[in-house]
């Protein structure tokens, strides 16, 4: 065993930010696409989403089992993640017609875009990393 230095909070990256390209659609005014930022979160900032989206639902035998709406649960990871631009801005969602966040993702994106976004945010918060590949650069 070694040094633990690198494991203390004080020495590890707490948040990282990366600008993601969603859509050519959105233009600054000189016309150029508007990039999107996003964030990392922590395994119990994803929990908590991961609880709001998860339902009691009652089955045959009166007993409950917890179900999650992996929907729900996409939306409010990447309501979570975007910082910019600020998905809760009450003017934002008015010019769309929608109140919340999640409903003003659905409305702003093509099916397309919200998967890119979604992917993005996946690919940060480290969900699509295999296992095996992991291993293996650690190896080398």
């Amino acid at each position: 065993m070694g040094d633990l230095s690198a494991f203390y909070a004080q020495n590890v990256t707490a948040e990282m930010t990366e600008e993601v390209l969603v859509s050519q659609r959105f233009k600054d005014k000189e016309g150029k696409p508007v990039l999107w930022v996003i964030r990392s979160m922590t395994e119990d900032e994803n929990e908590d989403i991961r609880k709001a989206a998860t339902k009691r639902v009652k089955g045959r035998n009166g007993q409950y089992t917890a179900e999650t709406n992996s929907a729900e649960y996409l939306a409010k990871l990447v309501v979570s993640s975007v910082k910019y631009p600020d998905l809760k801005n009450a003017e934002l969602q008015k010019s769309y017609g929608v109140l919340g966040a999640e409903a003003l993702l659905h409305k702003m994106l093509f099916p397309g875009e919200y998967a890119t976004l979604v992917q993005k945010v996946q690919t940060l918060n480290g969900f699509d990393e295999d296992v095996n590949e992991l291993v293996e650069e650690v190896k080398n």
